[in-house]
């Protein structure tokens, strides 16, 4: 129910829609000529189950910042927009941004460059940081232009599989011109890695270089991004808390100017999305603003971003503005993308923000974060009322405008609000960390309840402060006893109930789904028969179905008001509960197996769960907090829906009125950083929120107590000299008050409000803790005192003032004089206390005792310090106790608290330093009317008093009491743990549980020195008083809780883990159900601190008998027999193989150590090794056990093995220990004597001998097949063999084919090794992982296992505490239990020896892949370093410059002792020049367990058996001897050769013939008896001729891969002889070629200019460059060209290296002229032909360009008109035309067509002729040609072209300019001018001569 990125091919949403759409596949995709898009495929409907798309959101993410890796490989781009560009790729990922290379002239630039992006963030806050990319025109002397960009958040590339978008095109666009459509097409590769991911290759598969960009597009949802706007109104917000000082306020006051109070806090409003924001105006002095805006955000459409973010902020005029609150709004929960999808809507409906406490203080808050919407909210900050809407097609003008009056008037319904509810009761409160001042609880849902805030009506919404009682063992309650605190909190809020309760359904339906799946699970589990599986599959399909049936709430018409969103997400429920409904049918019908159907329901409970989300939430959660003093100290937030009620038992919520048991929490991150262990409080409590009008029901659930309400004041006393206790005097606050002394309570005042009346008279109420005795319920107590010491500044220590208190400081008498009450005796002697924060003398110190605050260091400014005595008292009688009681209620009756100050802590009995007193008074009212409010109308003597007063202080307090208790006795049976956290430095604990329930807690007994202790221990918890109906406790009891701690002698015990549990609840004690023990899972904070076995029974006493008690051990009692597991006589052996890399303890070596194991109490020690050094192997491997062990696996003890040094002076302190918590895995069947005579020399066994159920070698079943004439076929074959033997290898083949030809046919790169694949040579295997992590090999820990030794403490920030490794093994199986009967044999027998042996190890390193950069520039200059025991091979004199894909091809040999130099490690550095290298990753290889492993890991197995050629066998044995080892050591017969062509291995024959049916011989095969013995060793698990490919680690950034090494690694035992020779793995080197180029003609070229006559010309030239070389070279200029036609004649000569059988040309230039090292990249070798117009004034403007690439270019026209675009292939045309290789071809020569594209679309501009020859360096110098028409002109000879007369620029020849441009287009123009001109002399001769002349005339005349 979304809208975000989808991927075509590789769908990002799991479901799409109603009718999935499928497509058909029509051939290659066609591009639309309008928009340069790819047009979609049609497409045919099928059905689809899922209407909307689901995603798994991200939720619940740690705010614990780890460390991450996001890599980045950003590989081409297609289709760039603009012709002739230089493009360039930035990424930018959370503020880090990284660039890739500029390409030249190109719009499809080949980059493959990876980035690496690290950060130490919370997963919360990276999920919502942006990925980034652009790219740009890159220019030279202005800024870049951009050309498009696409950006996603990063938690949407988490939610792909494996982390990671893998070779996905992305769509670019422009952001700013959303309509302008695709601006091209970017491929990349992005992967988030956090510790422990593996990082998955970005290598692209053989064969996707022709992938279509389309079936693996990643754009926005839609098919086109288009332009669309968010339009957020926001109209108002209310209940701000205040957040500025009231300093100013306090001047004016004082001064008397300014208007009336104001209220505190200036806010505006942040709506931002995918990184761009926009803020509303500033409402100053404002806690409810009326904003009444528009906010609009332009945005691309359908985004790849997910979370909407709203922020409130206040304004600051000096210091930087505070954030008020945060929430973040999914878009997929507001919007779908299916076929009925919709647009992203919401609302009008209230955010709610969360954040810290409201309280304001000038100090900077410690819980800030919370405020930026970092980890969970702690209060209510607030809520505005929005509402969202997506315009499509537009993007906004103005940001922010005001909302029309139509739409304020419109919303008005939405605000209607109605009056709820809120009751508690609080039933217990336990573990109470606060025992300081006086807790009380506190309940609030909004603003409503909240006590410490004074704008919000009063309201009886926190429980009577009261002081916690010590429950004689270690923990606080408060003693409520039978008066329970209620408390209701009345508020208005909109009526929502039809969004909760649809919401409640649907998690009843998921609640339900849940518990009957782990039904079937657990049945699984425990093997029942298929039949009773099936039988709780289908109920749990029926349960499913009817509950998919159930009708979802409307919104009823009048009372609700609903808006668009609901009615969307109503249909989308009952859309998608109808298709769960309809499968369920299906899958009833057609399920065959329970594993399949399980996993197909689970996958209907994640639709369900994707479902049940709100996102229309207005209602605020309701907050526990517990507060002591005016400290709030911690809390609980519920959900507002899981209490609601609702008059339909489906749609009431799960805790609705329910007895919940809510373990508070410390706010903040501060508990997880300051490892702050105890639990706050834990509470039980029923809530209840509903309307007003229907708190009926709530009044109903109170079935068992009775609810009363009381009025409450406080009467205060001073202490005057000679006056005595009086209330005149200066007290400090008025006599009559609250609690706190703010608020002056006479009882006069109080009037009884409408509609209730007093009943009885005021009373004297004690505080609760004075009428409550320690010792109750209690049949052994700990009585405490505290020895009391001062002193006066430079003096010694004495007695203080009271030298004797209690915990309270109340004086007691000495601690030999402490009286024992009636009827209990003592148990031992007083002792101090050392398990606090105290020195090693029990004392603790602080500056004054009534301030407290102790601590266990001793300062010169300390002047009072205590310590702790305690002794245990045991109860044995009970009458003299009741009377002891009574007493102590009659004391208790005057009830005078008594305290030095009113702001210090009170206390019950007086001392001499007590100056004031105070008391409790209640009095009771009784409602006469339903539903009346019960606070006060108060009665005020003057005026002051009415101002004074505060409502909220003259709450009433609430009660539910209950008549009497019921007693119970509760019996915890805790019979082991295992896998404890270690608490000491030694790796170990002392550990010992606690038990706390309710009102009483118990201790076991402690273990030493174990993480797996085994306290077999019963502790019974006497006369439990629990108050309310039995039957009701039985179906929800109260929790156990259990708490482990590891003893320490000195300083407080530490904490190692929780957990709790419910009792099995007996009414009737002679109920005959057994509790069964289970395992409860430990947690320390976030990890895992192991498990605890126990169960639990809680009896009612309610006169019957009890069964009887345990038996006791000494003075404990034991888990009784029923409970404590059945055990059985078992065989433990233990293979004891030796240690390995053991760490220096106390600074010096492990030399000597020996082992011990111990298992259930059984311990047994190994023999001790004499040097580690020489041997780390013991001399006697098998050690034997038996031992009585539990039947049942679930309750099998853990393996503990201890490592011991044997040092001088006969000390053996451990020096390692690992916790092995199950022995299952190593379980076997014992193998009886007669089966082992029958089982001899025919098959099964250990790897090297021995047997074993687990190590059965299956030999293939010989199958029967008649083959007429085998035999004849076999002979023939062996002549055949021998005679090709002698054929000699060809030379020429040979020259071609090398080992890496092989390497690229396995990893699918035909290309690269042509040759070797026609010829059908051997592949090897290719495995993407460790050799170890390969499915088969079983981690190599066949013979032993590998089992890391620990040692320190479990501490986070320790790197690692491992300290070393034991190499062994276990095989447990029963034995007979009659100790007479025969042992069965042993499984480990005939061990291979355990002395060292020397070999030689080749270590093969083939390349690196995706290596993390080690410089600023993105790349690193990678070397290799080995290094083995004592010896480091560097190679770095041989460092790869420039590159984080390295090719190494280099083979290290070394000599070593195994198994004492067993780890190789292989590591990869960076060569630095001036600083020291650095490690970019390392690996690790076990070289030991590879060499005594059955699958023999030392020399893969080759394909076949070659004496020569790039397959020469390399193994030291050959075949035949490997196989003749296998059956010795495998205790299988044979092998017996029948001649060369036929072997009997066990029970089956082979024949050669079977294996070589038709298969052309390798020229240089071996005999055939060998090759046959090696196909047999290929039906074997061994491990065969491999590429490992080993992930590198760095200790810098542990648990995160820093890239890949391929390698491998060959062992060769010296006593097997000489191993063959080692393959070369040299890489490949380039040949030297040169290109030429004769540029002959262009025809047809585009004519962009007009000359001054009007005549359109162009002045043509060639420009050429090899990509990537990218030296140009060009032609002379052919001018004026008047059609299109230019002539050159004109060579252009192109040098290149090239690697002809990988098809890539290898350029190695300097990246920058300061670079040391030239670059080696391997590129496509494309030639760029471009055609130019020249222009001397101004920029030649760019006509056409050609991109050719010589393996697969197109073939020329061989005239001009017949050379058209057609010929070159694109996206459209790329399968459909003959592309021929220049390097086969050698000489080309015709027409090619150039282009512009410029406009995204493809314009032919004109066409070249031309002639291309490729020459090699060795030719070139035979046959010598110049550049241009330069010397040596020839091969062949150029003459000059012959160019029309009209060809030469205008300026430097004036005659030709005269004669071909002026006088060719002029000459009659030139000739009427001259006539003209004559004409005008004659004119104007004739009529200057004429007047003269006339006059002449006439004067001669």
């Amino acid at each position: 129910m979304f809208f975000t990125g989808q991927v075509l091919g590789d769908s990002l949403l799991e479901g799409d829609e109603e009718e999935e759409e499928e497509e058909v596949d029509t051939g290659p995709p066609q591009i639309d000529p309008a928009t340069g898009q790819v047009i979609p495929k049609p497409k045919r409907k099928k059905k689809r189950g899922n209407k909307m798309g689901r995603r798994k959101l991200l939720e619940n993410l740690s705010t614990k910042p780890t460390d991450f890796q996001i890599r980045v490989k950003v590989i081409e781009a297609r289709q760039l927009q603009g012709g002739n560009i230089q493009p360039v790729a930035k990424i930018t990922v959370a503020n880090q941004t990284k660039q890739t290379r500029v390409k030249k002239s190109t719009n499809s630039p080949c980059w493959n460059e990876a980035f690496f992006f690290n950060f130490k963030i919370s997963p919360a806050e990276l999920m919502d940081e942006l990925v980034e990319f652009k790219v740009f025109n890159s220019k030279k002397l202005r800024s870049d232009a951009l050309i498009g960009s696409f950006k996603c958040d990063v938690g949407m590339v988490y939610l792909e599989q494996r982390h990671a978008f893998l070779q996905k095109w992305l769509l670019l666009s422009d952001p700013e011109d959303q309509m302008a459509g695709a601006k091209g097409y970017l491929k990349v590769c992005v992967c988030v890695i956090g510790p422990g991911d593996e990082a998955p290759s970005f290598k692209s598969v053989a064969g996707e270089e022709t992938d279509d960009i389309e079936s693996n597009l990643l754009r926005p949802a839609g098919v086109q991004l288009r332009p669309a706007t968010f339009i957020l109104k926001l109209y108002r917000a209310e209940d701000i808390p205040r957040m500025d000082s009231a300093f100013m306020q306090g001047v004016k006051k004082v001064f008397g100017i300014g208007e009336e109070q104001k209220e505190l806090v200036d806010p505006y409003f942040v709506f931002s999305f995918a990184g761009k924001e926009v803020q509303s105006k500033i409402m100053y002095n404002n806690d409810h603003p009326d904003w009444n805006q528009v906010l609009k955000i332009g945005i691309q459409f359908p985004s790849m971003c997910e979370r909407l973010k709203f922020m409130i902020k206040d304004w600051d005029r000096i210091s930087e503005d505070d954030t008020i609150g945060t929430e973040f709004l999914l878009t997929s929960l507001i919007s779908s993308s299916g076929g009925s999808g919709f647009l992203p809507t919401f609302g009008p409906s209230f955010v709610n923000f969360y954040g810290s406490t409201r309280e304001y203080s000038d100090l900077p808050d410690e819980y800030d974060d919370l405020n930026l919407g970092k980890g969970e909210g702690v209060a209510y900050r607030g809520r505005a009322l929005v509402e969202i809407q997506t315009n499509l097609g537009e993007l906004p003008e103005i940001p922010v405008e005001d909302i029309n009056n139509d739409d304020l008037l419109r919303v008005q319904k939405f605000m209607r609000r109605r009056k709820y509810k809120l009751h508690a009761a609080f039933l217990n409160a336990t573990m109470v960390s606060a025992i300081d001042a006086p807790v009380e609880f506190e309940i609030s849902i909004g603003n409503y309840g909240n006590k410490l805030d004074e704008n919000t009506a009063p309201c009886a919404s926190t429980t009577q402060p009261t002081n916690a009682v010590f429950d004689g063992c270690h923990y606080y309650f408060l003693p409520w006893a039978g008066t329970k605190p209620c408390i209701v909190v009345e508020s208005s809020w909109e009526d929502i109930s039809f969004r909760l309760e649809g919401l409640n359904l649907m998690l009843k339906i998921i609640d339900t789904l849940e518990a009957n799946i782990e039904q079937v699970k657990i049945g699984i589990k425990a093997k029942l028969p298929t039949p009773e599986l099936a039988q709780l599959l289908i109920s749990l399909l029926d349960q499913l179905e009817q509950d998919c049936k159930k009708t979802l709430p409307e919104p009823k018409p009048g009372k609700h008001v609903s808006n668009e969103l609901d009615r969307l997400t109503r249909e989308y429920r009952q859309f998608e509960l109808e298709n769960i409904g309809d499968s369920v049918s299906k899958l009833k019908q057609s399920a065959t197996d329970v594993h399949e159907a399980i996993a197909e329901v689970e996958n209907f409970l994640q639709i369900l769960k994707n479902m049940a989300k709100e996102p229309q939430n207005s209602m605020p959660d309701v907050v526990v907090w517990m507060i002591s003093g005016d400290k709030r100290l911690a809390y609980y937030r519920i959900p507002a829906h899981e209490v609601l009620w609702s008059a339909n038992p489906e749609y009431i919520g799960k805790q609705c009125g329910r007895l919940q048991t809510i373990q508070l929490k410390y706010p903040g991150v501060k508990a997880e950083k300051e490892k702050i262990s105890e639990v706050p409080a834990m509470v039980r409590v029923k809530i209840w929120l509903g309307l007003a009008n229907e708190d009926d029901a709530w009044h109903k659930m109170q079935t068992e107590g009775e609810q009363a309400v009381f009025a409450e004041t406080y009467e205060n006393e001073c202490n005057l000299p000679v006056v005595g206790w009086t209330k005149k005097g200066p007290l400090g606050r008025p006599k009559w008050s609250d609690s706190q002394g703010k608020c002056k309570l006479p009882r006069e005042m109080f009037n009884p409000p409408p509609g209730w009346k007093w009943e009885g008279d005021w009373y004297v109420s004690p505080e609760l803790s004075m009428l409550f005795d320690k010792d109750a319920g209690h049949k052994t107590y700990m009585e405490e005192c505290y020895e009391m010491q001062s002193r006066l500044p430079a003096t010694s220590w004495g007695p203080a003032t009271r030298p004797w208190t209690d915990v309270k400081g109340d004086e007691m008498p000495p601690k030999d004089s402490v009286e024992l009450p009636p009827g209990w005796v003592w148990e031992d002697v007083w002792q101090i206390d050392l398990s606090r924060a105290v020195d090693e003398d029990g004392w603790e110190y602080c500056v004054e005792a009534t301030m407290g605050g102790y601590g266990p260091v001793e300062k010169r400014y300390h002047l009072c310090r205590r310590r702790r005595w305690v002794r245990t008292r045991k109860l044995v009688e009970n009458a003299k106790q009741k009377k002891h009681k009574e007493k102590k209620m009659e004391e208790a009756a005057e009830g005078w608290e008594y305290a030095p100050l009113f702001n210090l802590k009170f206390h019950h009995t007086e001392r001499t330093m007590d100056m004031v007193r105070r008391r409790r008074w209640h009095r009771k009212m009784v409602c006469e009317k339903k539903g009346a409010d019960c606070f006060f109308a108060m009665n005020f003597e003057d005026e002051d008093d009415k101002e004074d007063f505060n409502a909220a202080y003259a709450a009433p307090r609430m009660f539910l009491t209950f008549k009497k208790p019921y007693k119970y006795q509760l019996r915890a049976y805790i019979y082991q743990a295992r896998d404890l956290l270690a608490g000491d430095e030694t790796g170990l604990s002392d550990p010992y549980a606690r038990i706390s329930f309710l009102t009483q807690s118990s201790v076991t007994e402690r273990m030493e020195k174990s993480l797996c202790p085994t306290w077999d221990q019963t502790l019974i918890f006497e006369e439990i008083e629990i108050y309310g109906d039995p039957q009701a406790l039985e179906e929800n009891p109260p929790e156990v809780v259990i708490e482990v701690f590891d003893y320490d002698k000195f300083g407080s015990n530490e904490f190692l883990g929780r957990t709790k549990a419910h009792p099995m609840v007996k009414l009737d004690p002679s109920d005959a159900r057994m509790p069964v023990l289970q395992w409860y899972p430990i947690t320390r904070g976030p990890e895992d601190g192991g498990e605890l076995l126990a169960a639990f029974e809680l009896f009612l006493l309610a006169g019957s008998d009890l069964p009887f008690l345990p038996p006791k051990k000494g003075d404990l009692f034991l888990v009784p027999n029923g409970i404590r597991p059945v055990m059985q006589r078992t065989a433990i052996e233990v293979l004891c193989w030796g240690v390995r890399n053991m760490q220096k303890f106390q600074l010096a070596a492990v030399t000597s150590p020996s082992v011990e194991f111990e298992c259930g109490g059984h311990v047994f020690e190994s023999s001790v090794i004499k040097n580690t050094k020489k041997n780390p192997n013991f001399n006697e491997n098998v050690l034997f056990f038996d031992v009585m062990l539990p039947r049942e696996e679930l309750y099998m003890p853990p393996m503990n093995i201890r490592v011991r040094d044997h040092r001088q002076f006969g000390r053996k302190p451990t020096v390692g220990i690992h916790v092995l918590k199950s022995l299952e895995e190593y379980r076997c069947d014992p193998i009886r004597r007669e089966q082992q005579e029958e089982d001899e020399g025919v098959q099964g066994g250990l790897v090297n001998g021995g047997r074993s159920g687990e190590h059965v070698i299956e030999m293939p079943t010989e199958e029967k097949k008649k083959e007429t004439g085998k035999a004849l076929l076999v002979k023939a074959k062996s002549k055949l063999d021998s005679a090709l033997l002698r054929i000699k290898p060809d030379p020429v083949v040979e020259e071609e084919i090398d080992w890496w030809s092989k390497y690229y046919a396995s990893t699918g790169q035909p290309h690269k090794c042509k040759k070797y694949v026609e010829k059908g040579h051997d592949k090897i295997e290719v495995y993407q992982t460790a050799l170890e992590d390969v499915e088969f090999t079983k981690g190599f820990n066949d013979f032993c296992s590998t089992f890391e030794l620990q040692r320190g403490k479990d501490d986070d920030e320790d790197e690692s505490n491992i300290v070393g490794e034991f190499k062994g093994g276990f095989k447990v199986y029963p034995l007979p239990p009659d100790p007479n009967e025969e042992m069965p044999s042993k499984v480990f027998v005939n061990l291979p020896s355990s002395a060292p042996e020397e070999c030689i190890i080749r270590v093969y390193v083939i390349c690196g892949i995706d290596l993390q950069p080690n410089d600023s520039s993105g790349l690193a200059d990678p070397y290799v370093e080995i290094i083995l025991g004592n010896k480091k091979i560097s190679d770095r004199d041989n460092y790869k410059p420039n590159t984080i894909d390295p090719v190494f091809g280099q083979m290290f040999e070394l000599t070593a002792m195994l198994p004492v130099q067993k780890d190789l490690t292989v590591r990869i550095k960076d060569y630095d020049i001036i600083s020291s290298d650095d490690v970019i990753g390392e690996t690790l290889i076990d070289l030991e367990n590879r060499y005594v492993s059955k699958y023999r890991a030392t020399c893969g197995l080759q394909k076949s058996y070659c004496i020569a050629g790039v397959n020469q066998w390399r193994d030291a044995a050959k075949p035949k001897q490997i196989l003749e080892n296998y059956c010795k050591q495998n205790h299988v017969t044979g092998p017996l050769f029948y001649g060369n062509n036929s072997v009997k291995v066990g029970r089956k024959t082979y024949n050669l013939a079977e294996f070589e049916p038709n298969k052309p011989v390798d020229p240089n095969a071996g005999p055939a008896e060998e090759r046959l013995a090696l196909h047999v060793l290929h039906t074997l698990p061994l491990v065969k001729e491999h590429v490992e490919t080993r992930p590198l680690f760095n200790p810098i950034q542990p648990g995160i891969e820093q890239g890949k090494l391929q390698m491998w690694v060959d062992i060769f035992p010296k006593s097997l002889g000489v191993p063959g020779p080692p393959f070369n793995i040299e890489p490949r080197r380039a040949k030297d070629y040169v290109l030429r180029i004769i540029i002959w003609n262009t025809v047809d070229v585009v004519l962009e200019e007009e000359s001054i006559t009007g005549e359109q010309m162009s002045d043509i030239y060639v420009k050429g460059w090899i990509s990537g070389i990218d030296e140009k070279q060009k032609t002379d200029v052919h001018y004026r060209s008047l059609d299109g036609e230019g002539n050159f004649n004109w060579r252009f000569v192109f040098p290149f290296s090239y690697v002809p059988a990988e098809q890539v040309m290898e350029v190695r230039k300097k990246e920058h002229f300061w670079s040391l090292d030239e670059t080696v990249q391997h590129l496509q070798p494309n030639v760029m032909i471009q055609v130019w117009d020249n222009d001397k004034f101004s920029m030649d403007d760019f006509l056409g360009t050609l991109c050719l690439n010589l393996n697969a270019m197109p073939m020329p026209a061989k005239k001009a008109g017949s050379c058209k675009l057609t010929m070159l292939p694109d996206l459209t045309t790329g399968s459909e035309i003959k592309l021929v290789s220049l390097f086969e071809q050698k000489r080309l020569r015709g027409f090619w067509p150039v282009y512009n594209d410029d406009t995204g679309q493809r314009v032919l501009t004109g066409k070249v002729e031309m002639e291309m020859e490729l020459v090699s360096v060795e030719e070139a110098e035979e046959r010598p040609a110049g550049q241009g028409q330069e010397e040596p002109n020839m091969n062949p000879k150029l003459d000059p072209p012959k160019r029309p007369e009209t060809s030469f620029l205008w300026f430097t020849s004036p005659w030709k300019t005269m004669r071909y441009i002026i006088w060719r287009n002029y000459k009659w123009y030139i000739i009427g001018f001259f006539l003209l001109i004559l004409l005008l002399l004659l004119i104007f001769l004739f009529l200057y001569s004429f007047p003269g002349e006339v006059s002449q005339k006439i004067v001669n005349g």
